[in-house]
């Protein structure tokens, strides 16, 4: 589903040397902090990855988020079990096995895509588990998202993006950006977490909403603005478990007998 028209691409064709700029890495690729092979095996339909980017833009939300987790992707399940398309057909055609788990993400240049998650073997992430989600709910999740699959980037967002590379107090007030704020829905359309959160409030599970005391004297539950909800939020969430997966695994239990590379003491 795509809703581009001729003048957004002429635009996009405009505009392609700065989201090739703003895409392009800024630091150099880390040593991973997670056993990536075990992610992949434990994955579920409706787990979020958060993805600690390395480009200009990671950089960008980094600031604007005061977080690490620049990044969020929706697991859609494994290649085989979604209906034929022509993303599918794509996926194959780059050699992506039908037991390989599938991200759906939004990104600037590319709108909302599929991408298998291997693409990300050597990043650091975390995965995010919504607690007690029942799996007919997790599969409406997914369905929700797969139905933006082909939704456009905003072409705004890119000089939003772009301002923060010049000195902020030098801009009149009125070009100051205006990321994340919640009057802006189409500029937020396809940030990666807004649509995520627009899935998940589509089956009315939480991830931090405002909490108040009714006149009754019963807590009430405010829905936060999805366009708000930021990759960070699911990692703060308290109704989104936080997994693990350490090199060692289990055998962190038995920390005394590891090899390290000096036998010095503190």
């Amino acid at each position: 589903m795509s809703d581009s028209s001729p003048q957004q691409d002429w635009r996009s064709r405009l505009l392609a040397p700065a989201v090739k700029w703003l895409g392009a890495d800024s630091r150099p690729l880390g040593m991973p902090r997670n056993d990536f092979a075990r992610l992949c095996e434990h994955l579920r339909p409706a787990d979020i990855v958060l993805v600690e980017g390395r480009t200009r833009i990671s950089g960008v939300i980094q600031s604007v988020t005061l977080s690490a987790w620049t990044h969020a992707a929706l697991c859609v399940g494994r290649l085989a079990d979604l209906e034929e398309s022509e993303a599918t057909r794509r996926l194959r055609a780059e050699g992506v096995t039908d037991a390989t788990s599938i991200l759906l993400e939004a990104e600037l240049g590319r709108g909302v895509h599929l991408s298998p998650v291997t693409r990300y073997a050597r990043e650091h992430l975390r995965l995010c588990r919504p607690r007690e989600l029942s799996a007919t709910d997790a599969q409406a999740v997914v369905a929700y998202a797969l139905a933006r699959l082909g939704t456009p980037y905003n072409l705004r967002q890119i000089g939003d993006l772009l301002r923060f590379f010049f000195p902020y107090g030098l801009l009149p007030r009125r070009w100051r950006s205006t990321l994340f704020e919640a009057g802006h829905s189409d500029m937020a359309r396809t940030i990666c977490s807004t649509l995520i959160a627009r899935g998940f409030a589509s089956v009315r599970y939480p991830i931090l909403p405002t909490i108040h005391r009714g006149a009754d004297g019963d807590m009430v539950f405010h829905r936060r603005d999805a366009r708000l909800i930021t990759p960070r939020d699911f990692d703060h969430s308290p109704y989104f478990d936080v997994i693990k997966y350490p090199f060692f695994g289990d055998d962190v239990a038995r920390y005394r007998e590891l090899e390290w590379d000096d036998d010095t003491r503190p």
